[in-house]
């Protein structure tokens, strides 16, 4: 398992165009690719334009792919004026739950 962890701050007055178009990213990415087994938004609760994912992908090769589908390109696209500084990312490796709890 490929855990991907992310960092956004969005511009101050963004925060329904960001909703609208990280939503639209996340929903299509769990109900379309099969080798995504998790995509969570959180909003900061100190800090209500600071957001952090968390997306779980069976491996490189699906984070691979999930970049070239439509509904992320759509959110990089609409995003690059939302961000108010580069998303800050961090790769991990799944310890608990096992592995088997995301492919059930």
């Amino acid at each position: 398992m490929l855990a991907l962890m992310v960092n956004v701050q969005i511009k101050p007055g963004m925060r329904n165009e960001f909703l609208a178009v990280i939503k639209e990213d996340a929903e299509n990415t769990s109900a379309r690719e099969e080798g995504n087994f998790q995509f969570t938004v959180i909003q900061n609760n100190d800090d209500p334009d600071s957001f952090f994912f968390l997306e779980i992908y069976k491996d490189q090769a699906a984070l691979d792919a999930h970049r070239t589908m439509p509904h992320f390109l759509k959110y990089r696209e609409a995003t690059a004026d939302i961000y108010a500084g580069d998303p800050v990312r961090v790769f991990g490796t799944n310890v608990f739950p096992d592995d088997s709890y995301w492919t059930l």
